[in-house]
């Protein structure tokens, strides 16, 4: 009897079932949840054993597997295909001048990534190889969004060099925790307590919390960003802050956030959206998964200008831990039950872990390369990614607290953008200088 092409069926997380429908519903525009890994490497690569090590990871992961379709009933389902083929492609430019090289290798990730992907086709996910100079290279992943999250991609990656190392193959790798259990977990939570705690932290909000101009085109397009970052002084003056009042680094920034969104649309009761990890501690190897765990919740944040900074930031604290067994409960589910006060379109995400930023430019010669696999030296890590938000703040504190402002320059410019910038660290400062200063003494 021949072997079924079909590994499996499996509903959707709600973030999935959110972007498939975002991707469905505007087929003609770019489909901002694609992204793409840019990663730069010198020395004697195996383009073969590279692309084996890719197509060994896609024979290990399920969830790399799928394939995004509805049912008749219109219920959205993933389909584990049993194999799949790797999209590979190389390009030698190591006979132009390297920074033309560099600049076409660009133009062709670019072109990469504009390109869609059929949701309906495994795998969502396509390497490029571009050879820049004798002993250099980018690898170019693209994929779309809906498989992974930021969490899984230092993991995938991890895998990827090990296999490399083992000669194109996943021997030696510990067994898969397939991302199939974290499904079942969500199929077996109390929906109906999550949906009432929801209620019960939104249904008051008067009205939504809205940035940019309700009668532009809020369509998710291009985006730009910009960093900034903590000096040492106020790292240190943050962490004497988070340390003596109980609190975290993510309540704090979120507060800031808040403070910064009142001033510009003159609200004391803001609502914004936070991404959350979404990964359940009690749920075994969570840790290890690959796929989409991550979820979009609202935020509320009154902002009681007769409080003090260090009330607000307890008071928010006890808020988002009250809600925490609720945070996997669609987006959409949530505005139902909230009604026009849990609508925003700013978003907030904390990261504890490394990720980079797209299009940078290798270092100079002579610079600091850290080591990779196989003899081979990281020159280059960057990630290509959109909002389908007017604004978002993503935040992480390895190595000091950073922030990257994202931004659409339809609603924004750069320089109103750096001067969010400015004030989030400025509104920092003042909250870890003063924590018993009231809100209202807040210069924004």
């Amino acid at each position: 009897m021949k072997e079924s092409a079909l590994a499996g069926v499996w509903p959707l997380s709600p973030l999935q079932e959110g972007m498939l429908f975002h991707s469905l519903f505007d087929e003609q525009n770019a489909d901002v949840y694609v992204e793409q890994m840019i990663i730069g490497l010198e020395g004697e690569l195996d383009a073969a054993r590279l692309r084996a090590s890719w197509q060994a990871l896609l024979d290990r992961h399920e969830s790399l597997r799928a394939g995004f379709r509805s049912r008749s009933s219109g219920a959205p389902v993933q389909l584990i295909m049993r194999r799949v083929t790797l999209p590979w492609s190389e390009v030698d430019l190591s006979e132009l001048p390297e920074d033309e090289a560099w600049a076409e290798s660009e133009r062709i990730g670019v072109e990469e990534r504009a390109e869609r992907f059929d949701l309906a086709v495994p795998p969502l996910l396509k390497v490029l190889l571009a050879k820049v100079a004798p002993s250099r290279y980018r690898m170019m992943v693209t994929l779309h969004h809906i498989l992974v999250d930021g969490w899984s991609l230092p993991i995938l990656m991890g895998e990827l060099w090990r296999s490399y190392e083992a000669g194109g193959t996943a021997e030696g790798l510990p067994p898969v925790t397939p991302y199939r259990h974290y499904l079942e977990w969500l199929a077996r939570q109390d929906k109906d307590a999550a949906r009432e705690a929801w209620r019960q932290a939104l249904s008051d909000v008067e009205g939504p919390t809205l940035v940019a101009p309700a009668a532009r085109d809020a369509t998710p397009g291009h985006c730009d960003s910009l960093t900034g970052e903590a000096s040492a002084e106020l790292d240190q003056a943050l962490q004497e802050l988070t340390r003596s009042h109980g609190v975290t680094l993510n309540t704090v920034v979120q507060t800031a956030w808040a403070v910064l969104l009142g001033k510009l649309t003159g609200r004391r009761d803001v609502v914004f959206g936070s991404v959350v990890a979404g990964r359940p501690m009690d749920l075994p190897g969570v840790e290890s998964m690959l796929g989409l765990f991550i979820n979009t919740i609202p935020v509320r944040v009154p902002l009681d200008p007769s409080r003090t900074v260090a009330e607000t930031l307890t008071r928010l604290q006890a808020q988002q831990s009250a809600l925490m067994d609720a945070q996997y409960l669609s987006l959409s589910d949530i505005q139902r039950l909230a009604g026009p006060g849990a609508t925003f379109d700013t978003a907030l995400a904390f990261e504890n872990f490394p990720s980079g930023s797209g299009g940078n430019k290798p270092p100079a010669d002579g610079a600091s390369r850290p080591a990779g696999p196989g003899g081979l030296k990281f020159t280059e890590k960057g990630l290509r990614e959109s909002i389908n938000y007017p604004l978002g703040l993503v935040a992480g504190s390895l190595g000091g607290l950073k922030m990257r402002l994202t931004y659409r320059p339809d609603f924004f410019d750069e320089s109103s953008a750096q001067a969010l910038m400015d004030r989030m660290l400025r509104l920092l400062d003042q909250m870890a200088a003063d924590p018993g200063a009231r809100i209202a003494q807040l210069d924004v």
